[in-house]
């Protein structure tokens, strides 16, 4: 039962974290001249709209069956158009990093909770702060997870993005291979190459935390 609701608070997070990750991609396309997102109603924390049914639902339940060292997820992409945007160059780096960024704030804010928060607080039950700390831990480690993941330099991840705005104009042509097959390569790399992101997570985790994610 312990283990069913731990999966439960994970799978929770999870899908508020990634929320607020495509959330962020639309509000960084808007400051930069682009209203799609705002206009297809995507500019919201209301799940319904941004819930993907492989990457929201099916894929985190598969990893938490097998019992995978890194819970991993995604939302519908908020839309955006680079020709909307002022900056046509960078303009789609940063509504890229934008997600991965809102992430790692969102690990560094509930991590550091995590760490100081107890020491500082009196007359609160013991219950209510275990329980919180359990809340930020996990928050802090999926944020982490989801942030290192969508760094990857594969399409769709925002790294592919961030790779694009960097490749001179001659070596167009890994971007286009990457656009046609990225999918096929992402799912390799899930499968085969992700558990390899954990020791990274880890010690990011650690280093914010002052504590094992283990414990």
């Amino acid at each position: 039962m312990e283990t069913a609701t731990n999966s439960l608070f994970y799978l929770g997070i999870l899908v508020f974290s990634v929320i607020i990750h495509e959330v962020s991609h639309g509000y960084a396309a808007l400051i930069l001249g682009d209203r799609t997102a705002e206009a297809e109603g995507r500019l919201t924390l209301n799940p319904l709209p941004h819930i993907d049914l492989f990457g929201s639902i099916l894929l985190p339940l598969m990893l938490v069956i097998t019992q995978s060292p890194i819970l991993l997820g995604w939302a519908k992409p908020v839309p955006f158009n680079p020709y909307n945007l002022r900056n046509r160059k960078w303009g789609p780096a940063i509504v890229g990093a934008a997600g991965p960024l809102a992430n790692i704030s969102l690990a560094i804010v509930f991590g550091l909770l995590f760490r100081f928060l107890p020491g500082v607080i009196n007359g609160v039950p013991g219950g209510f702060v275990l329980n919180f700390m359990s809340i930020a831990s996990m928050v802090a480690l999926l944020n982490l997870m989801l942030a290192f993941f969508n760094l990857i330099p594969i399409p769709p991840l925002d790294g592919s993005k961030v790779l694009f705005a960097f490749l001179p104009y001659r070596w167009r042509g890994v971007q286009y291979f990457l656009d046609q097959y990225g999918f096929f390569a992402l799912l390799i790399f899930i499968f085969f190459f992700a558990p390899r992101l954990a020791p990274i997570i880890f010690t990011a985790f650690r280093l914010i935390t002052g504590a094992s994610p283990f414990l």
